[in-house]
C-alpha cells in the first residue's frame, strides 16, 4: 500500500492536468466557468484565474459578469499579482458600483497597493499610492469591518515614510561633517520633518539632529558669524527641553548646551571690546 498510495496520487495529478489543459484549450466557455470555479473554491488559484482570463470577456453584461471578475481580481490577488489585482479590483468597482462587493474589491485593492510598497530606503512612490488608496478607503468605509486592518496598514505605510525621511536628515547631519552645506541641509530637513510629522515617533530624534548640527556649524564658523549661531543652537536645544522635558538625549545635550554657553562666555568680552 505504500507503494500504491503515491502512484494514485500521481495518477490523480495527471488526470486533473489532462482536465485542466483540455478544458484551456477548448471553446467551451461555460466549461471553463465551471472548471474555474471548482479550482477557485479549492484554492488553485494559478489555474483559476487563468481560467477566468480567458472567459471574463465572454460575461460582460451577462449576469455571471460580475462574479467572474471578482474573482478574477481576486484569484491575482491571492497568487501574489499585486499590481495587477489593483487594476483588476479597480475596473470592477467601476463596471459594478452598485455590487454588494465593492467594499470588499475596495479594499482588497487598497490591500494590493500596500503589498507593493517596498523598504523604506528605496523609492516610496508605491508607498504614497497605497497611502492615497488606504485612506480614501477608511474615509469612505469607517463603518466597515475592514477599517481596523485598513488603518492598521496607512499607519505602518506612514511610519516607513517617516523613517525614510528621518534617515534622510540624519544623513545630510552625518555628511556635514565634511561639508557645511549639508549641515545646513540638515537643518532644513529637520525642521521640515517636525513640521510635517507632528505625532511621529522621530520627533524628539529630528530635533535633537538640529541641535547637533546647529552646534557645529556655530562652533566652525567664523569668529564674526559664531555668537549669532551659537545663540540659534541654544534656542534649538531650549526647544527640545521644552517639548522633552525628560528627553532621552538630555545626557548629549545638556554636554552640548555646556560647550555653547562656555564658548558664549569666551565671545562675551570680545562683544564688549567691540563696542
Amino acid at each position: 500500500m505504500k507503494r500504491i498510495f503515491p502512484i494514485i496520487l500521481i495518477a490523480i495529478a495527471l488526470q486533473s492536468c489532462s482536465e485542466y489543459q483540455k478544458v484551456l484549450k477548448n471553446d467551451d466557455v461555460k466549461a471553463k466557468y465551471d472548471l474555474a470555479e471548482k479550482y477557485y473554491e479549492e484554492g488553485d488559484f494559478k489555474r483559476a484565474n487563468r481560467l477566468y482570463e480567458q472567459i471574463a470577456p465572454k460575461y460582460v453584461g451577462k449576469p455571471q459578469g460580475e462574479r467572474v471578475m471578482f474573482f478574477l481580481s481576486n484569484s491575482y490577488f491571492n497568487r501574489g499579482d499585486f499590481n495587477m489585482a489593483g487594476y483588476q479590483f479597480e475596473r470592477f468597482i467601476k463596471s459594478y458600483p452598485k455590487s454588494d462587493k465593492v467594499v470588499e474589491a475596495s479594499f482588497l485593492g487598497a490591500k494590493s497597493y500596500y503589498e507593493l510598497s517596498p523598504e523604506y530606503s528605496l523609492d516610496q512612490t508605491e508607498t504614497d499610492k497605497a497611502l492615497l488608496k488606504l485612506q480614501n478607503f477608511i474615509n469612505t468605509y469607517s463603518e466597515s469591518e475592514y477599517f481596523v486592518e485598513a488603518n492598521a496598514m496607512a499607519q505602518e505605510l506612514t511610519a516607513k515614510k517617516e523613517e525614510k525621511a528621518f534617515r534622510i536628515v540624519k544623513q545630510y547631519n552625518k555628511l556635514g561633517e565634511f561639508n557645511y552645506d549639508m549641515l545646513k541641509s540638515a537643518v532644513a530637513a529637520s525642521d521640515n520633518f517636525v513640521s510635517d510629522n507632528p505625532g511621529s515617533k522621530y520627533r524628539e530624534d529630528a530635533m535633537f539632529v538640529k541641535l547637533e548640527a546647529l552646534t557645529h556649524m556655530a562652533m566652525n564658523s567664523f569668529e564674526s558669524l559664531k555668537e549669532e549661531r551659537l545663540k540659534s543652537a541654544k534656542a534649538a536645544y531650549n526647544t527640545l527641553k521644552k517639548q522633552f522635558p525628560e528627553s532621552k538625549f538630555d545626557k548629549e545635550a545638556n554636554t552640548i548646551i555646556e560647550k555653547i554657553n562656555k564658548e558664549l562666555q569666551r565671545l562675551e568680552p570680545q562683544t564688549v571690546e567691540s563696542k
